[in-house]
């Protein structure tokens, strides 16, 4: 893989962690990591390390608990095989469960972590108003937590930058459909936004910030032709409020969607083509772990990439690190880019470049500046502020 498509697969650090705790581990260090699969022999390195300053539990070998959001999700499975690879290099054991998309469940499997006494705790829940309670347990139990894409009071965070990777897609999405059909048709058109309300305001941040995006780069679109829904992070949910919508829309006029993920962006393409409006429909995504419908589908132009099957490489040295009682920082945000039908092989050589050029594209970085500011003030955000990038 080329230097240049590592930097790009990189995680940055928010302004002021990285000076913090910049410190090399075995060969990893938050502030310059590129995300590539550590040797085997530095992750056992890593685990000797940890195991002086935190004995094993049961007295023998570390036990880390991974718990997933659903394991039918694309990207949630990607994710899990890239933490089952790393800890199978390390020589650690994993335990496995699925939260199942649902806050009480979730609750139930951390009890059940708590129970089996494991060494360290991998958290993708969707939940929000189940958190607090969960890392309330595992604090009284002692047992540290690395909490993905949905941030947990007390847990290193790990995964999307929200108001970035949204106002990538917003933004692309108009400027692609500007390209297509021009700025007076796409004025005319109607925005669908496939939000995913449960998380709280973190994830809001993404959805919040497609919307932004979309807005900052076709100014005077009417906000009345701006339709959100709750996808509730499927595809078929997507699909079923989305074919709710469409009937509403004037034939002929421009649909544009995007969503919390890939899978919720797929079921608004599928419910407007069986609407008969395949002529009407772009859509972007956000993830590209549907890369197939990426691919395949013309209307699905592009995705913003954040690497699923790569956040094993970051996850198992984090939990690591961490019981080596070296500093990790309280956040770890995803460098994203966009991912289109004419630069996908350069990031997953298995699918096929597209021929020809990726649409002309620029990221409306003064918009997106003045986007943070409001966000910065966003009462509902004062106690994650450090989850907010500063430019």
């Amino acid at each position: 893989m080329t230097k240049r498509i590592m930097a790009a697969l990189a995680v940055a650090l928010l302004a002021g962690t990285a000076a913090a705790h910049a410190e090399d581990f075995h060969g990893f260090d938050p502030a310059t990591f590129d995300g590539a699969p550590l040797p085997p022999a530095n992750l056992k390195a890593m685990v000797v390390d940890a195991m002086k300053a935190t004995p094993p539990r049961n007295g023998k070998n570390y036990v880390i608990g991974f718990a997933n959001l659903q394991r039918g999700i694309t990207f949630c499975a990607l994710v899990e095989q890239g933490i089952v690879a790393e800890a199978k290099a390390a020589g650690v054991d994993l335990d496995v469960v699925d939260n199942n998309l649902d806050g009480a469940t979730a609750l139930t499997n951390a009890e059940s972590f708590i129970n089996r006494n494991v060494d360290y705790v991998i958290e993708f829940q969707t939940d929000a108003n189940f958190g607090a309670t969960i890392m309330q347990k595992m604090k009284d139990a002692g047992i540290k937590v690395v909490a993905i894409d949905i941030p947990m009071p007390g847990a290193t965070f790990f995964g999307v930058n929200n108001p970035r990777a949204g106002f990538m897609g917003g933004s692309y999405l108009a400027q692609a459909a500007i390209a297509k059909w021009g700025v007076d048709k796409v004025k005319a058109g109607y925005f669908l936004e496939g939000e995913l309300p449960q998380s709280g305001p973190i994830p809001a941040m993404r959805t919040g910030g497609q919307v932004a995006g979309f807005l900052a780069s076709v100014p005077g679109f009417d906000p009345s032709h701006v339709l959100k829904f709750d996808s509730k992070n499927t595809l078929e949910e997507s699909f079923t409020q989305t074919n709710s919508l469409v009937g509403k829309i004037p034939a002929g006029v421009p649909v544009m969607g995007t969503a919390i993920n890939d899978q919720a962006t797929t079921g608004i393409l599928r419910a407007v083509k069986q609407a008969g409006r395949e002529n009407d429909i772009m859509v972007v995504g956000l993830g590209a772990d549907e890369k197939d419908t990426l691919a395949g589908e013309p209307a699905f132009v592009a995705s913003v990439g954040s690497f699923p099957e790569r956040y094993g490489n970051w996850l198992l040295p984090i939990a690591l690190e961490t019981l080596a009682g070296k500093p990790v920082p309280a956040s770890v945000l995803i460098n994203h880019v966009m991912v289109t039908k004419q630069t996908i092989c350069k990031y997953y050589p298995d699918h096929p470049c597209a021929p020809g050029e990726s649409a002309a594209y620029t990221f409306p970085q003064a918009a997106f500046e003045t986007n943070l500011v409001a966000l910065q003030k966003d009462p509902s955000l004062a106690d994650v502020k450090n989850l907010i990038p500063t430019k």
